[in-house]
């Protein structure tokens, strides 16, 4: 397993929670992004930077990703693409994308969009807090302790 993040609207505090897990873990972590990244020096750690524009990140996450990999990504687009690739997606905020909830999540996220090409200001999300950040390192911990054991 790996674990790929969409970094470019990712948070610094996620990013450094991932770093810490991948040194104990010594899981690979690839950070994809169409700006330069800042990453510390690790075996475990890598980053690719990918010309700017619309979903090219999220698209060369999707053409690396390999069944079971864990992806972290707010992008629900790129969360159901990952599922249906049979991989795994995590939000920054601490919620596991499932196939389960994955229609729910793109069908609020278009209904939210055709507000906003309405002109309606629906607000963006709330800035990341430490309950955010608790969920966030919870969860992670949670799925990576389920893939160590299937090792």
């Amino acid at each position: 397993m790996k674990i790929w993040v969409d970094a470019d609207a990712c948070p610094v505090v996620i990013k450094e929670i991932l770093f810490k897990a991948a040194e104990r873990t010594k899981i690979q972590l690839t950070l994809v992004a169409n700006r330069p990244v800042r990453i510390p020096r690790s075996q475990y750690i890598t980053f690719i930077q990918v010309a700017s524009g619309a979903d090219v990140a999220d698209n060369e996450i999707v053409k690396r990703l390999t069944v079971g990999d864990l992806v972290i990504t707010a992008d629900i687009p790129l969360a159901a693409a990952v599922i249906e690739q049979n991989g795994h997606a995590l939000d920054p905020r601490g919620e596991l994308y499932t196939v389960d909830n994955i229609k729910s999540r793109l069908s609020m996220r278009d209904f939210m969009d055709s507000l906003r090409a309405g002109g309606i200001d629906t607000g963006g999300p709330p800035p990341l807090n430490k309950s955010d950040r608790q969920s966030f390192a919870n969860q992670l911990d949670t799925f990576i302790t389920r893939y160590a054991k299937k090792k």
